[in-house]
């Protein structure tokens, strides 16, 4: 009951701090939703663990439902990793791009 009294409590402090953040326009609408909601459920899903760890049972699984809640948070963050990868990829490529286009038409004004 601790732990998950200590969980809550950071979990409010997050949601406070994701409104406080687009309050100032920090973060996007977007963003503050996305945020927003995994928050709420990540407070659901510790408000019931017990039932989570009873569902996990009925399913056949010897772990903990909390042990779940992990793994799939691990799997989640390791997607996200990996679209934010991407992202940074792309963003390298748009950016070589516009150095060489700069760079082209540099060498062109200077031969003028």
């Amino acid at each position: 009951m601790l732990q998950q009294t200590i969980a809550l409590i950071i979990i409010i402090f997050f949601v406070l701090r994701i409104i406080y953040q687009r309050q100032k326009e920090k973060i996007s609408t977007q963003e503050f939703i996305f945020w927003f909601i995994f928050w709420i459920i990540a407070g659901l899903a510790i408000g019931f663990i017990k039932q989570i760890d009873n569902f996990v049972a009925r399913l056949g699984f010897s772990g903990k439902g909390i042990d779940i809640l992990i793994y799939l948070a691990v799997a989640i963050l390791f997607y996200f990793v990996f679209r934010l990868r991407i992202k940074i990829e792309k963003m390298e490529r748009n950016i070589t791009k516009i150095i060489r286009e700069i760079a082209i038409n540099s060498d062109k004004l200077n031969k003028k």
